[in-house]
């Protein structure tokens, strides 16, 4: 049923300014960095289309304009993604779910060949956890057939037409409303607990961080032009104050912060994966599903890597908590960023496929898909992984750069072996130009054309590089914004693209394929500055002189300088490592060598590689249980981690020379 077409006009609503609550602590009310509107932004919005549609919709329903632009902001940046679902079944503006595209058939660590513990001296076995249930589906990813139900519009309506959408969520804000037995006021301090039950929290403080969230960008005020060309604004308003003390009496469960290491600025709860022992099908004695171990004193975490989980929040906590099957630090929910840790920062979960990268990483899981066919991530699970991701960084000193914020797909194999079976999550949708404008680092120029480095950085909405196997294998994808570039043999579009012989040991062609990044750069890497022919740029990757489209007009990188290695002078070539091993001098004895075995790359004379860090060989040697044997083993040679291909590498500081990349 639709309201009466009868709301007062921003510039009469009240602007009553209320003490917050001791839900609203200081602490949530902290605003993201870089979440302000840019300066390069429209400075008015059109009158017509979107713009529009939310003004008929907050009229029509009684809910304050900036209450319904600010829900919609936080949900998807009033982006409609040409109907397309987000990661967890939702459409349009409003970001309206429906459960139904909001399932998968298998969580990610469970398929393909590789071992998430990447460790040769005690490998993982294959996960044995069957999906969970999926028959009961919680009301946070039912809200599209309930916004049908409330405005009389079809499913198909509220998934494709962005107008509609935008009034199934007004409708929706409403109906919360009226349960919390609140009046439809023109003041948008009234609605903190509409908004926080539209989060679909079951939790206080996710309901609290989503409401203050979205009473952040009322105050700031946001513009853009979305991804269908639509102008759209919300003037700020910056003396608002909510009534949060609302949350109080809506009845929601306390999560268990229990011992979470997390920002005050999120909602987290401790879901805690098992450490137990167990008898494998063999009655051999097994153990999972992480390690236990005291970093950063054992030794530092210098990365974090981005997962997403391949399947939907409920079953994926399941998984996390079966001693059987494998683990990572934590994980976000898409519809409200909620955050459940499972590890300590100070253990080793097994996530990344890389023992190296397991010791001394921290795992994030998304939930989401990297294609469903087609996928997108909400704004509320990026600010909240963003806010994790700075805190985490600033507290064990790790730099925010994509040579340290890994996305899964970044992650080398450790021997030749694993390299075709490593994941390719979270994709080259993932936008991580925002995410890092998030983090308060965007990418951008920092040097001239003589720099001799290049950071990818195109842009996202207009960037829809051609994929195919979203659904099927050899179906194009629908077209989408991506933060991917491709390189080809040769500077024009026919070239074929580079090939990756670790993940193709038979030399066959890389191809479009989503899954495929044997031909990829993405958005904040830095690659040496091989060669320039009119819009195209070459770079040095995998070995070899690769090209891609970078013209002025809408440039895919951008100009920048750093350190490069190179091998030494008199080398041909220097292999490249997928971790750094300890030289076998450097075990005590009990503690059987890993071998340093070279990848099939190589670094040939002439060519240069970006740095990321200069770090020790390390290994940490925990194959039981019992914890008594557990060493790290420190080497005295040194690598490089370097950007190799779409994935890192490493190569030992002996073979190659460090030098400025503008030389």
């Amino acid at each position: 049923m639709r309201g009466s077409a009868t709301a007062p006009t921003a510039s009469t609503r009240r602007r009553t300014v209320r003490t917050a609550g001791a839900l609203a602590s200081a602490g949530l009310l902290v605003p993201l960095l870089g979440a302000a509107p840019s300066s390069s932004a429209p400075q008015q919005a059109s009158a017509t289309g979107l713009q529009a549609a939310f003004a008929s919709a907050a009229s029509e329903y009684h809910v304050p304009q900036s209450v319904l632009l600010g829900v919609s902001y936080l949900q998807s940046r009033w982006d409609a993604h040409g109907g397309a679902a987000s990661v967890t079944g939702g459409y349009g503006p409003m970001h309206l779910t429906d459960a139904r595209t909001a399932l998968a058939s298998a969580p990610h660590h469970g398929e393909g060949k590789e071992d998430p513990r990447g460790d040769t001296s005690r490998p993982a076995a294959p996960p044995k956890t069957a999906l969970p249930d999926e028959s009961e589906i919680p009301a946070r990813l039912r809200t599209l057939p309930r916004a049908a139900e409330l405005t009389g519009r079809s499913a198909e309506e509220l998934r494709t037409d962005p107008a509609a959408n935008v009034e199934g969520g007004a409708a929706l804000l409403a109906a919360a409303q009226k349960k919390l037995g609140k009046p439809l006021t023109s003041d948008p301090a009234d609605w903190y607990g509409a908004i926080g039950r539209f989060s679909g929290a079951d939790d206080e403080a996710t309901a609290a961080t989503y409401a203050n969230d979205v009473f952040a960008v009322i105050r700031d005020g946001e513009r853009r032009t979305t991804d269908a060309g639509q102008r759209v604004a919300l003037a700020p308003e910056p003396g608002l104050r909510p009534d949060a003390a609302q949350l109080k009496r809506m009845g929601l469960r306390r999560a268990a912060a229990g011992e979470t290491e997390c920002p005050k600025t999120v909602s987290c709860e401790w879901i805690p994966a098992p450490y137990e022992e167990f008898k494998d099908p063999n009655g051999n004695p097994d153990y999972g599903n992480h390690d236990l171990s005291d970093r950063p004193k054992s030794q530092s975490i210098d990365t974090i890597v981005i997962h997403d989980t391949e399947g939907r929040w409920e079953g994926v906590l399941n998984l996390v908590q079966d001693p059987t099957y494998v683990s990572w630090q934590y994980t976000l929910r898409s519809t409200d960023g909620h955050i459940a840790q499972h590890v300590k920062a100070k253990d080793v979960a097994w996530h990344a496929g890389n023992w190296y990268v397991n010791a001394k990483s921290i795992g994030l899981e998304h939930e989401g898909f990297l294609t469903a066919p087609d996928t997108w991530y909400t704004e509320a699970m990026y600010r909240s992984s963003a806010r994790l991701v700075k805190y985490l960084a600033k507290k064990y000193d790790i730099p925010l750069d994509r040579q340290h914020i890994l996305g899964h797909d970044n992650v080398q194999g450790t021997v030749t072996s694993s390299i075709p079976g490593m994941h390719t999550d979270p994709g080259p949708y993932w936008d991580w130009q925002h995410y890092f404008t998030l983090l308060g680092k965007p990418f951008h120029r920092s040097a001239g054309a003589k720099g001799g480095l290049v950071t990818v950085a195109p842009d996202y909405a207009k960037n829809q590089p051609e994929y195919t196997g979203c659904a099927k294998a050899g179906e194009k994808c629908v077209p989408h914004g991506s933060a991917a570039v491709r390189v080809h043999t040769e500077p024009r579009d026919d070239a074929p693209l580079i090939k990756d012989i670790g993940k193709r040991p038979g030399g066959q062609d890389s191809t479009i394929d989503v899954n495929d990044t044997g031909a990829r750069l993405s958005t904040g890497q830095q690659y040496a500055v091989a060669d320039r022919q009119g819009d195209w740029t070459a770079v040095w990757y995998l070995g070899q002189k690769a090209w891609f489209k970078n013209p002025r007009k809408q440039p895919t990188a951008v100009d920048a300088k750093g350190l490069v290695v190179t091998p030494k002078a008199g080398a041909s070539e220097v292999p490249v490592y997928g971790r750094a091993y300890p030289e076998k001098e450097a075990y005590p004895a009990g503690v059987p060598v890993q071998t340093v075995s070279p990848l099939p790359y190589k670094i040939l004379a002439g060519q240069k590689y970006v740095i990321g860090d200069k770090v020790p060989g390390e290994y940490f040697y925990s194959p039981t249980f019992d914890t008594a044997p557990h060493k790290v083993v420190r080497g005295k040679d040194m690598y490089y981690v370097i950007q190799y291909g779409h994935r890192v590498g490493y190569v030992r500081a002996a073979d190659v020379s460090v030098v400025p990349s503008g030389s």
